[in-house]
């Protein structure tokens, strides 16, 4: 169903003031130039909401929304455990790994990797991120988030594809992180308010004359193996979510390299004005990401009965129904779930969806540019040639960021397109270096020893173990086989860290001058987290 003429102005409005809005805030004062800490890192002045916000802005993108409202369809409210164990990780990052970070000053991850176990090190991770943000993260988002544009609009995907790149590039080229973070503001609004809009609707419509909240009482009682978050190990899903695994395995581990070691989700705390605003602003997100599933998962398990009812199209969705199979973007692909959802809202409340859905994308796509750009500039061109300007790094920082999307571009559908579910597969392949890379920086922060050795061992340990239990074992499920690689990669940086000498450039960190208390606003806000989401487990479980 293409878009009506008020909801073709709603989105134009919203990118139109998107961009001027950017513009304003990038603007610097008469005689002051962006270095690198201005385009980089916002100059260090970002406040606890603005970090909350572009959090979650920067986080729920076409893969949380395309990829796990489909996965609602198909498997149902387990896969709302990547949300809401989130929250959690994202209280534990704020008290035990942002002191460390702030107190160091750092820009990058690879920048404390190079103080910490030496340049070797550094490199190795920043070459590994370029790549999976290039070659995983923006191609991912930009499928996904092109599937739903055509499933809406009726453009072609790459067209589509193109479109929501351009956008991205317009609005955060210039700006560089502050131009992201604080749009973001508007963009997280957007898209609360944009998927409560379609959680209603998709439930409205399965109540009928009885409403939202009878719709949300039939499909917990037709669909009951939907709303289950711990599956019996029968479950067709649970090679991906292999039940109290979800709770007690790997899925930990990607969270705490998602949310504490990755550069264009931990770049905004480290932009923080102060270490509390930080944290604040992270206890902030960790509420955020409780609503998350209501919007994103829950409208995707509603999709299951009208579908049923002939209100959306079956054979898009499922492709034992798709009745011209061949391309995924047009039949059989449970990703499409959101897109066909779309279509049932009216003229005008559609075009807020749809500028909603375009804010989640093109967030992510901006703060993954900026992230690739800030890794490449700082970590690897400025040491190459490290006596260039402030301005040429920016400069340089804008070509990188650039030439990202355009890659991601061409690759999208060739790598992403012919996969059943691109949020499954995207976490699986995440996981062969996530283990590595949680080892590595909890080995750096508490335990002295580790030798930039011991490192290399748990880096290439990763991979390996990664690769040899996939062969071997290929009906393991990743959330299980993800845990038992990184108990592997502490032994392995323990036993090699144990029998190599530290080199002059291992510096281990010195934790006696960072504070780790933290106010008794957080603590009151972390139990009130902690405790709503044992409820949720109870009653979901």
């Amino acid at each position: 169903m293409s878009l009506e003429p008020i909801d073709i102005i709603i989105v134009i409005g919203y990118a139109v003031a998107l961009i001027a809005i950017a513009t304003l805030v990038s603007r610097e004062k008469a005689g002051h130039k962006k270095d690198t800490e201005d385009y980089f890192l916002a100059g260090k002045a970002l406040p606890w909401w603005a970090i909350g916000a572009s959090l979650i802005a920067a986080n729920i993108s076409a893969e949380q929304i395309i990829g796990q409202s489909g996965q609602g369809f198909a498997v149902g409210l387990a896969i709302a455990a990547y949300e809401w164990q989130a929250a959690i990780v994202l209280l534990i990052v704020a008290k035990f790994f942002l002191p460390i970070f702030l107190k160091r000053g750092i820009f990058t991850m690879p920048q404390f990797l190079d103080q910490r176990y030496g340049h070797g090190i550094k490199t190795l991770m920043s070459v590994y991120w370029i790549a999976l943000y290039t070659a995983v993260n923006l191609t991912t988002v930009l499928w996904l988030g092109g599937l739903a544009v055509t499933s809406v609009t009726g453009l072609p995907v790459f067209s589509a594809m193109t479109l929501l790149a351009m956008f991205a590039a317009a609005y955060s080229l210039y700006g560089g992180l502050k131009a992201v973070a604080l749009t973001d503001i508007i963009q997280v609004v957007i898209l609360i308010v944009g998927g409560a809009v379609i959680t209603w609707i998709a439930l409205g419509l399965v109540g009928g004359e009885a409403g939202a909240m009878a719709g949300f009482a039939r499909v917990s009682e037709e669909l009951p193996g939907h709303f289950k978050m711990i599956l019996d190990n029968d479950h067709p899903a649970y090679g991906d979510l292999p039940g109290i695994w979800t709770l007690l395995g790997g899925l930990w581990v990607l969270h705490f390299s998602y949310w504490g070691f990755n550069q264009y989700i931990i770049q905004r705390a480290l932009a923080a004005e102060s270490l509390g605003e930080a944290q604040k602003g992270l206890v902030f997100a960790a509420a955020l990401k409780l609503l998350i599933p209501v919007i994103v998962v829950v409208p995707g398990i509603a999709a299951v009965i009208l579908a049923q009812q002939g209100q959306l199209d079956a054979g898009a969705l499922d492709s034992s129904l798709c009745t011209s199979p061949g391309d995924p973007s047009t039949c059989g692909k449970a990703d499409r779930t959101y897109g066909e959802l779309m279509t049932l809202a009216p003229a005008g409340l559609r075009g807020l969806v749809f500028a909603a859905l375009i804010a989640a994308v093109v967030s992510s796509l901006a703060s993954m540019m900026n992230s690739i750009s800030t890794i490449f500039t700082m970590d690897i061109y400025r040491s190459v040639k490290p006596e260039m300007s402030q301005r040429h790094y920016v400069g340089v920082g804008r070509i990188t960021a650039f030439a990202a999307m355009a890659i991601a571009l061409v690759l999208a559908r060739p790598f992403i397109g012919g996969f059943e579910s691109a949020f499954q597969t995207v976490q699986e392949y995440t996981g062969f270096i996530a283990p590595g890379v949680v080892a590595i920086f909890l080995l750096g922060f508490f335990w002295p020893r580790a030798t930039t050795a011991g490192a290399y061992a748990v880096l290439l340990g990763s991979v390996l173990v990664s690769i040899a239990l996939k062969l071997t074992l290929p009906d393991m499920p990743f959330v299980i086989r993800i845990w038992l690689v990184f108990l592997t990669c502490l032994g392995a940086g323990v036993g090699v860290s144990i029998v190599t000498s530290a080199s002059a450039q291992n510096q281990p960190v010195v934790l006696n001058d960072i504070n780790f208390a933290t106010t008794k606003t957080f603590n009151i806000a972390a139990v009130l987290v902690t405790l709503t989401l044992i409820a949720i487990y109870a009653v979901y479980w």
